[in-house]
């Protein structure tokens, strides 16, 4: 193909932050992102609207198994 799209893989800190999920116990919105192990500063990337979101943003990443959820 003459114009493929390139499939990007970003990267984070796997040593000072760790993937999470960030739920609202109110209305239920989610915000995937990554939480600093050390300060607990959580850094948003995407509005997760199901799970194809969710994928998504695992596969944009490498994120390999379950991530846990923060309220």
């Amino acid at each position: 193909m003459l114009f493929k799209k390139k499939s990007d893989k970003k990267t984070y800190d796997k040593e000072n932050q760790r993937p999470v999920i960030k739920a609202s116990i109110c209305n239920g919105e989610q915000v995937a992102g990554f939480q600093d192990i050390h300060t607990g500063a959580f850094e948003e990337v995407m509005l997760i609207r199901g799970n194809d979101d969710l994928q998504k943003f695992m596969n944009m990443y490498g994120i390999e198994g379950k991530i846990e959820k923060i309220y």
